[in-house]
């Protein structure tokens, strides 16, 4: 058998099998059977089934429609007449699914674990412009009686060769299926083991879903969370329900709008920024109500505790966000421009940040630029060059409220801080209530931890109601009752 050894230094962590042994073992399990529907890169997945031996038990079809109006008469006509696209691979899916039951007695195969694997992808265009992307997704039984588990991805291709895509996307629907059977109750190692005999160079998985009873208690969201820990992605977004969403498709020529933060807890001076740098950017000439998508970004350094992760602390702060119907960003860009790049890859409309006092003289230290070999002229030339306006909140500082006007910083970069400022690339936000500067989120955690009383009223209306509720952040009511006591 063919294994794969990963090592650390000389001890042996983790031994993975090879594709063809792991198309191997799927073929050989006499209970797995089902269908492979490929469109758009030829049929690589299925083709490793083939090769391995065996595949009689396992494949029950395997088909491609590659022609739209096959395509459209097997599956449907897509409202917005795309083809790579979520809604078309559920389609598939689902369609795949249904058929198979349909034609196969479960009489004569009573113990059959039934799946369908399918994919729509778009590799490498001609002119070597557009690199490709695309859904991949299975739909599958680990009893026989039980309802059908779902796992779906998004991918975006990374080499510039299409026969090199078209193996790479085989590889990933060899690991998908395998995971899907033989790791379905790791969702967390289901999702490292996608790359195996791949690299992250070659393949970016931007979204992921689980549904279904094997995954009723799979958090999405945490598992968005491990794409960008695992560094299979930069950013991953969802929804005010907690949903996974594409952020291609959610950006896609959008006027945005970000806060980036701690968000631990979310504070009144959060949403008095939000409010107020909103309400200035839809005043923008070149930005539209109907076109504006407002994005609360929390860098991957802001959710570490003690030099590691602390999902339990995300998921505080990402429930804190939906409640308020925010759209959240997790990201892994520490500096400002990484951050508008990313969103310059999906719209040329005119952006805005709302940023703090400290985090803008944070943007003009140099230190964050060194690995830069145009430094900090290059971050700024690639922050600064876009359609972008800097809506800079106000600080309270030994009694003296800090803006544009009188901010310090380091007096190497005072000329370039005026150039930008001149050029109206910094505004101020206005008419911000002094008391509301008052308010700093770590002195209400710690109070929080501490059962002081006094800090909900540092927060939104309905935080501090849904932090008792769920004992977030340390919240202990016994705490509470006793410093009452």
């Amino acid at each position: 058998m063919d294994i794969k050894i990963k090592l650390k230094g000389d001890k042996v962590i983790e031994q993975i099998p090879s594709t063809k042994d792991k198309a191997l073992r799927i073929n050989l399990n006499e209970n797995i059977y089902g269908t492979f529907a490929e469109i758009g890169a030829g049929q690589e997945t299925v083709r490793h089934f083939f090769r391995s031996g065996g595949s009689s038990g396992t494949i029950a079809k395997a088909m491609s429609a590659y022609d739209k109006d096959f395509s459209d008469a097997i599956y449907g006509v897509e409202v917005d007449g795309r083809y790579v696209t979520e809604s078309r691979l559920r389609k598939m899916l689902t369609h795949e699914t249904n058929l198979i039951e349909r034609r196969l007695s479960r009489e004569k195969h009573p113990n059959k674990l039934f799946f369908s694997y399918a994919n729509t992808v778009a590799t490498i265009d001609f002119a070597k412009q557009f690199k490709g992307h695309g859904w991949v997704g299975i739909k599958f039984q680990i009893e026989p009686d039980e309802d059908y588990n779902e796992i779906t991805i998004h991918i975006r291709f990374k080499e510039t060769d299409a026969r090199l895509q078209q193996e790479t996307l085989g590889i990933l629907g060899v690991n998908l299926i395998y995971g899907a059977f033989y790791k379905y109750n790791d969702p967390k190692k289901l999702l490292r083991y996608l790359y195996d005999h791949l690299d992250k160079d070659q393949l970016e998985i931007d979204t992921i879903n689980f549904s279904g009873p094997r995954f009723a208690d799979v958090d999405n969201r945490l598992m968005s969370l491990q794409l960008v820990k695992n560094g299979m992605t930069d950013a991953v977004m969802f929804d005010p329900e907690g949903k996974n969403i594409l952020p291609a498709q959610i950006l896609y020529k959008k006027n945005i709008l970000a806060l980036r933060g701690s968000f631990r807890p979310v504070t009144k001076v959060n949403m008095d920024m939000y409010e107020k740098s909103l309400k200035m950017f839809l005043a923008e000439s070149k930005v539209e109500k109907e076109n504006t998508l407002v994005v609360f970004e929390i860098t991957l350094s802001n959710l570490r505790s003690e030099g590691e992760i602390d999902e339990r602390d995300f998921m505080d702060r990402a429930e804190l966000l939906c409640s308020l119907g925010q759209t959240v960003m997790i990201s892994n860009f520490q500096e400002y421009y990484k951050v508008v790049e990313y969103f310059s890859a999906y719209t040329k409309a005119r952006m805005g940040l709302a940023m703090g006092v400290n985090n803008l003289v944070d943007i003009f230290d140099e230190k964050y630029y060194r690995h830069l070999s145009g430094g900090i002229l290059e971050a700024f030339g690639k922050l600064f060059y876009r359609d972008l306006k800097v809506f800079l909140y106000p600080m309270l500082e030994d009694g003296e409220v800090i803006d544009s006007e009188n901010l310090k910083v380091h007096p190497r970069m005072k000329e370039l801080y005026k150039f930008f400022k001149f050029n109206g690339k910094v505004v101020d936000i206005d008419d911000v209530d002094p008391h509301t500067l008052e308010v700093f989120s770590r002195e209400v955690l710690k109070m929080i931890a501490n059962g002081k009383s006094g800090w909900e009223e540092m927060l939104p209306k309905g935080i501090a109601e849904l932090i008792k509720q769920h004992q977030l952040f340390g919240y202990d009511p016994n705490k509470i009752l006793e410093e009452t006591n």
